[in-house]
């Protein structure tokens, strides 16, 4: 079963943000404002999902929040471990805060999250950037009054990365990015040590959330005006089997499908080798499930699969999406896929292709494979050269492309229903939402809708989005 972090430690950490309280209220009397924070987030939805929660501490400990850092009192980074780009964005970053502490050395910068939770990366942060004040890692979230505390109090760096497998703390303080849908998470950590893959090494083992406490945070979102739930984990398949009761992700999503006020359900991320008749059949018993599903497969070759240590084979997969598609028809498919696994040779590569036209997904999120310190594809040596991985790379771009805009095309003349998620930046007569199938609608509307759901009948498809108008009422 999951460790939960007790309520004296809850406690604890109270205490120590109303001493950082104190501090703001002292610095606003001083400067006629709130101090300002500025935060990024790099990474999947969980690690947007902690930045939710680390803005709710800083709210409560007195902050406001700008856009820029050029602006801030305090600069906050959460990092991404799982490709190297995101770090080197991180690092870059780093570079512009040192020419700003320069100017004002009462910035405090700090960075957390999974980059940070790897010993050798936060030692090289240290040695390299010496300017940043606080580092944390994902297990020590909870810690952040204590530890920006200290560095308010003591005028000192902190670092926080302990090895752990992970607790939950439940009740933090989040203020979400939006009003209109809300990421929730179900549970966290991963046991699948794909060999690729570092975020088993920096978010611990599996544990799941009891589904009281999840229920009891979606009535609340839903009190708030919220009506669309993403349901979160790193393998939402494997939920519940920590639990004392049972309860599986399925019963889970019959739960969240009854409460009143929730709309839309939708829920990331599935893992192929987990993915059975069950999840199918609860998804087209519940009428609130969105019919999209993301099931990465990230290649199509059995032996790249085995050596990934996927735990399933191409026919294995293009059988289970068979079975989702016979029984829900109109579902919207997207998936993850790398390219340039150490061992994938070029014939390989034509296998994840194969399974790209045989799938014909709606989106691809795919990635050039990026060797990640401590995983066991570390170790293994390339087949392919930098030059044929990019060129393999811009082939699967090109397959998809066609299969994306062919996909949105079945699109056009038809209406459906749309959560407005707001103006665009640079056209506010220009709304912009989803579908119950996760695809992107322009129209031109007032503003005034955001937030509601309206009919919208699509005019025009494009590779990646859809342009519509509003629908005539009788």
């Amino acid at each position: 079963m999951a460790n939960y972090i007790s309520e004296e430690e809850k406690e604890r950490q109270a205490g120590f943000l109303s001493r950082i309280k104190k501090i703001n209220d002292d610095f606003c009397k001083e400067n006629g404002r709130k101090p300002l924070c500025n935060t990024e987030t790099y990474g999947c939805q969980q690690n947007e999902n902690d930045t939710e929660r680390i803005r709710g501490i800083l709210c409560e400990a007195g902050y406001d929040f700008c856009e820029r850092a050029e602006d801030a009192d305090l600069v906050i980074y959460n990092t991404c471990a799982v490709r190297e780009n995101a770090e080197d964005k991180v690092y870059g970053r780093l570079g512009i805060l040192r020419h700003i502490k320069e100017s004002r050395p009462e910035l405090v910068i700090g960075l957390c999250g999974c980059m940070v939770q790897q010993e050798h990366m936060a030692e090289k942060i240290r040695k390299v950037h010496n300017h940043v004040d606080l580092i944390f890692g994902t297990h020590a979230l909870y810690k952040l009054p204590e530890l920006l505390c200290e560095v308010l109090e003591k005028n000192q760096s902190v670092t926080s990365v302990e090895n752990s497998d992970g607790s939950i703390c439940e009740d933090l303080p989040i203020l979400r990015d939006s009003h209109n849908k809300a990421w929730v998470s179900i549970m966290y950590g991963c046991n699948n040590f794909c060999s690729y893959c570092i975020v088993p090494y920096v978010r611990g083992r599996e544990r799941s959330r009891e589904p009281e406490k999840i229920l009891s945070e979606i009535k609340d979102l839903v009190k708030s005006g919220v009506s669309e739930i993403c349901l979160l984990g790193q393998n939402v398949n494997s939920y519940g089997k920590d639990l004392a009761e049972t309860c599986d992700f399925s019963d889970l999503l019959h739960m969240v499908n009854e409460l009143d006020g929730v709309k839309r359900i939708r829920f990331m991320t599935s893992h192929p080798k987990d993915f059975g008749d069950k999840l199918i059949k609860t998804m087209t018993e519940c009428e609130k499930v969105c019919h999209q599903l993301h099931l990465p497969f990230q290649a199509g070759n059995n032996r790249v699969l085995s050596e990934m240590n996927r735990k399933y084979t191409k026919e294995e997969y293009l059988e289970k999406v068979e079975r989702v598609k016979r029984a829900i028809p109109d579902i919207a498919l997207s998936t993850d896929v790398i390219v340039g696994f150490p061992t994938e040779t070029n014939e390989d590569f034509e296998d994840t292709l194969d399974v790209l036209r045989k799938v014909e997904f709606d989106t691809i999120f795919s990635f050039i494979y990026s060797r990640r310190e401590g995983t066991p594809a570390a170790k293994m040596d390339f087949v392919l050269t930098n030059e044929e991985i990019h060129k393999n790379f811009d082939r699967l771009l090109e397959v998809q492309n066609e299969i994306s805009k062919r996909k949105n095309d079945t699109y056009v003349g038809k209406t459906y229903s749309v959560l407005v998620d707001g103006t665009s930046k640079n056209n506010e007569q220009v709304l912009s939402g989803r579908t119950d199938t996760g695809k992107i609608v322009n129209f031109k509307g007032d503003k005034s809708l955001t937030g509601k759901y309206v009919d919208v009948k699509i005019t025009e498809a494009h590779t990646w989005s859809l342009n519509g108008e509003l629908a005539k009422t009788e």
